[in-house]
């Protein structure tokens, strides 16, 4: 007989059970596994940067719920780079989008017109007119950046449109704060502190409707005894960046830098292609190289790229 009934007495009088038996029960000998969210055993989402080389340096593209930096100098492919995100928002998840409209966040509403011109000749991806997804603003300081990132809450929960924002791009996040503090101690305290509190509230919106954020943001020349290369300890803290043949670092110093989750710089050189026949000019090329400088998700790398009327394109350089 397999099964047996238990006696009324053990019902009745618990403690008739031995010790030893109600321990093995208290405490089993395996522990039971912990469920998880299946959420986390899913590859976590990305946005595409709109080329397949590109975006593998970066394992997919840009993570969802982080801050990503694009720093360079100048003319070195930043807001083209942008441009060509928003794109990709458009696109369905499972084609590496968000299937998303995006807040394009200015210093000005002036360059806004040349640089929607230019995301015009952009090919549109699934025949969707990008300009009916993008809401611009522009924020002439960093209190009035706060106050529209606070009035972006409503974008993200309703948007006006078919599509939801889940992009937020600031082009460019130096030039809405170097006019407004000095070079002064006090004035340095409080920049730090807005630092903080913009940036505390551009992570909140991302973790909170599982948005993408990307800045844009300048570089200054590193001369003398700041240099620090990888192992300093100064206010250049990390690896010595070139451009133009410049020793530069990004913007707003180890403040901000530790405000963001994931740094790409864009860096430009001029090279000599080849050489003119009978006393030629030279020709010379422009070299533009994209680096991840650090990252949660990959280790520090780097690839060339190009920029044509179609977007930025990466090269597979052959060894």
């Amino acid at each position: 007989m397999l099964f047996t009934a238990a006696s009324s007495a053990s019902i009745r009088d618990p403690d008739s059970i031995p010790q030893s038996s109600r321990d093995s029960f208290a405490k089993p000998q395996h522990p039971l596994p912990i469920p998880i969210p299946l959420q986390l055993l899913l590859p976590h989402p990305k946005l595409s940067l709109g080329c397949p080389i590109l975006s593998r340096l970066l394992a997919g593209g840009l993570p969802v719920g982080t801050i990503t930096e694009i720093s360079g100098e100048s003319a070195s492919g930043k807001s083209q780079l942008c441009l060509q995100l928003i794109l990709s928002s458009l696109l369905p998840p499972y084609l590496g989008g968000l299937g998303a409209s995006s807040l394009l966040i200015l210093p000005s509403l002036l360059p806004s017109s040349s640089l929607l011109r230019r995301l015009s000749l952009l090919p549109s991806p699934l025949h969707i007119s990008p300009l009916d997804h993008i809401f611009v603003a522009s924020a002439q300081s960093p209190e009035h950046l706060m106050m529209l990132l606070y009035q972006a809450d409503r974008l993200f929960e309703k948007s006006p449109g078919k599509m939801p924002v889940r992009l937020v791009v600031v082009d460019s996040i130096a030039a809405i704060f170097r006019s407004e503090f000095e070079n002064n101690l006090g004035d340095l305290k409080s920049r730090t502190g807005m630092f903080f509190r913009v940036a505390a509230k551009l992570k909140d919106q991302a973790r909170k409707f599982g948005a993408v954020v990307v800045v844009t943001n300048q570089v200054v020349d590193v001369m003398g005894p700041e240099v620090a290369g990888d192992g300093g300890n100064n206010h250049h803290i990390g690896p010595v960046l070139w451009s133009s043949g410049r020793m530069v670092a990004p913007a707003m110093g180890l403040s901000w830098a530790n405000c963001i989750n994931t740094r790409i710089f864009l860096s430009r050189s001029d090279e000599v292609a080849a050489m003119g026949v009978n006393g030629g000019e030279a020709i010379v090329r422009t070299k533009r190289t994209m680096e991840v400088v650090f990252a949660p998700h990959v280790p520090r790398s780097s690839c060339e790229f190009v920029i044509r009327k179609d977007g930025v394109f990466g090269l597979e350089l052959e060894r």
